[in-house]
């Protein structure tokens, strides 16, 4: 239900987040996630992860199980290979547009091992992604994955649709997702570049990269996030230096029981 909602910018700031730092993995997390539990921080609209990773080569995620959620992944930094039971296996950069529907149940693993794919020299980059979870329409639907180059629409430095189940997105969202009432955005602001948010009941603005200026927020660095609750559009300019942004667009929310 998203009747008689309340119109608030709440911003949340990068150093608030739950973190996790366990050797190989340097993670920040926007909502309760693991052992990090906050009954007040459970999800935004049908938003419910939204993990900023750095992960060292060589080391990973390994083969761990999902189901029934739509996962979007996006890399800001290095190269992030995924595998799963499906027999799906590729190479995440900056620019691939990536999700992976768990559905009935799905086994996958997330690595900077690039190199065992690609066949080149063993690397000592990390990689650097943000990785998404919202709800899907229905439970108990079949496991599939896609992905899609996208790094040439992002040259123009509006906001790209990533990944959309809505249908306004029909024939042009990069990706699809099993939830109709969301789509993800994301934007390569150049300095000072400008992109009007959607008017949507609840929009969830996250700064992986650089710094903006939100209309009715103000500045947000690297890490700070800006959940929008029946603002309509704001407009989000970007610092001297440029930034990068990923979008929510939702006209639902979840009931967490």
């Amino acid at each position: 239900m998203t009747r008689h909602l309340v119109s608030e910018v709440d911003i949340r700031r990068s150093a608030d987040r739950f973190a996790t730092e366990i050797g190989w993995l340097d993670s920040k997390h926007s909502f309760s996630f693991g052992r990090h539990r906050d009954p007040t921080n459970t999800h935004f609209g049908l938003l419910l992860v939204n993990n900023d990773d750095v992960v060292t080569p060589g080391a990973g995620f390994e083969t761990h199980p999902h189901q029934d959620m739509e996962i979007v992944t996006w890399v800001l930094r290095g190269a992030l290979v995924h595998q799963d039971s499906e027999g799906h296996n590729g190479i995440i950069y900056p620019g691939l547009a990536q999700r992976m529907s768990a559905g009935t149940g799905i086994l996958h693993s997330e690595k900077n091992d690039s190199w065992r794919l690609s066949g080149g020299p063993e690397h000592a980059d990390p990689v650097h992604f943000v990785q998404m979870w919202v709800v899907p329409d229905e439970a108990g639907k079949a496991p599939g994955y896609e992905q899609l180059e996208i790094d040439a629409e992002l040259l123009a430095g509006g906001l790209v649709p990533v990944a959309s189940g809505m249908d306004k997105h029909m024939g042009e969202a990069a990706i699809r997702i099993g939830q109709r009432h969301a789509a993800l955005y994301a934007a390569r602001l150049a300095p000072h570049g400008t992109v009007t948010l959607p008017d949507a009941p609840f929009v969830h603005l996250f700064v992986p990269k650089g710094t903006v200026s939100l209309e009715d927020g103000g500045p947000l660095d690297t890490g700070d996030a800006a959940r929008l609750t029946a603002t309509g559009g704001q407009r989000v300019t970007a610092g001297a230096e440029g930034a990068e942004i990923l979008v929510w667009e939702m006209h639902a929310g979840v009931r967490m029981g």
